[in-house]
């Protein structure tokens, strides 16, 4: 299970329950890792239950059409996400599109490559023909063909970051998932490079379940290079809970990236989770024993201890 309530600087916190009552948890420290040269997508819900957050009332025009408008909440985030994302492109610029367009919400709307400058100049209020469903295969697909000439630069280097932005439930998941589940095992052939996907739920619609279930899509059927390094392609984040944009890269980091030069994982009554003697990684994965409802990470010049109590009621 993923936590939701996680405490900074953590970025994702799982947990794991064994056979034994012990608890394997695999976390990762908030921190934005060294990429270059990728290319970055940004792909905003354009289904008709997104008009209110784009600022549309629905109303043809005149003072009830005023009266029922509400404020564009979308605008902001698509000018303040290419601001942040154009920083790591290898262009310096962020494909822009809409998705879950038209009848169907199959269909897909280019606006175009943005900058940091010409974003804030883009006035973002939703697509020409609103969609009346929520298809996300059709973006993923979208992308793929976009950037499949990127480089192929291995699973710690990604070839594109892509991030999808919606408010709703996705009605092809199980479609989503298969033809995931087969780029994974072209990349893992060398076939294709390697993205990352990026899933942003907003408001209160959102299936978080569909979001864990697409996050984890790998978990118990892991699919790896020739390296030996697991391939996830997706990553998800409810809105509400971001409280910084580095957080789109919070599962692309490692265990050969140390962010503190030592430290020690315990448990709340003092047990032993592990010894980072030789450096604490941005990837923690270690066990703590059973009966373990927190964790501490004790370090050179502080502590930061994480309360899972939270998975410990789930199946």
């Amino acid at each position: 299970m993923q936590l939701e309530n996680v405490v900074e600087p953590f970025g994702e916190v799982n947990v794991y329950k064994q056979k034994n009552g012990e608890l394997k948890i695999v976390a990762t420290i908030l921190t934005v890792p060294d990429i270059e040269g990728v290319r970055m997508g940004l792909a905003l819900d354009g289904s008709a239950s997104m008009k209110k957050m784009y600022g549309v009332s629905g109303i043809v025009g005149g003072v009830l059409a005023k009266a029922a408008s509400a404020t564009n909440v979308v605008e902001p985030v698509a000018h303040t996400m290419v601001d942040f994302l154009s920083n790591f492109s290898f262009n310096g610029k962020v494909n822009l599109i809409y998705w879950a367009c038209s009848p169907g919400g199959t269909a897909i709307e280019e606006l175009g490559d943005f900058d940091s400058q010409n974003i804030q100049k883009m006035v973002v209020k939703g697509p020409k023909k609103w969609g009346t469903g929520t298809k996300l295969l059709p973006p993923v697909q979208y992308f793929v063909e976009k950037f499949k000439d990127a480089p192929a630069l291995g699973v710690k280097q990604p070839a594109a970051i892509c991030v999808f932005v919606t408010d709703g439930i996705i009605e092809d998941l199980a479609e989503v998932k298969q033809y995931c589940s087969q780029y994974a095992q072209d990349i893992a052939k060398g076939q294709k490079p390697f993205m990352k996907l990026f899933l942003i739920g907003f408001g209160d619609e959102v299936d978080e379940g569909q979001m864990d279930e697409l996050d984890n899509m790998f978990d118990n059927n892991p699919i790896k290079d020739s390296t030996g390094q697991s391939i996830d392609l997706w990553d998800h984040q409810l809105a509400s809970d971001m409280s910084k944009l580095e957080q789109v890269f919070k599962e692309l980091v490692f265990e050969d990236m140390i962010v503190l030069g030592s430290g020690r994982i315990f448990n709340q009554v003092g047990k032993p989770g592990r010894d980072y003697a030789d450096g604490v990684p941005a990837l923690l994965q270690f066990t703590l024993p059973a009966g373990s409802n927190a964790f501490t990470l004790e370090f050179p010049g502080g502590t930061i201890t994480q309360d899972i109590s939270a998975a410990l009621s789930q199946p």
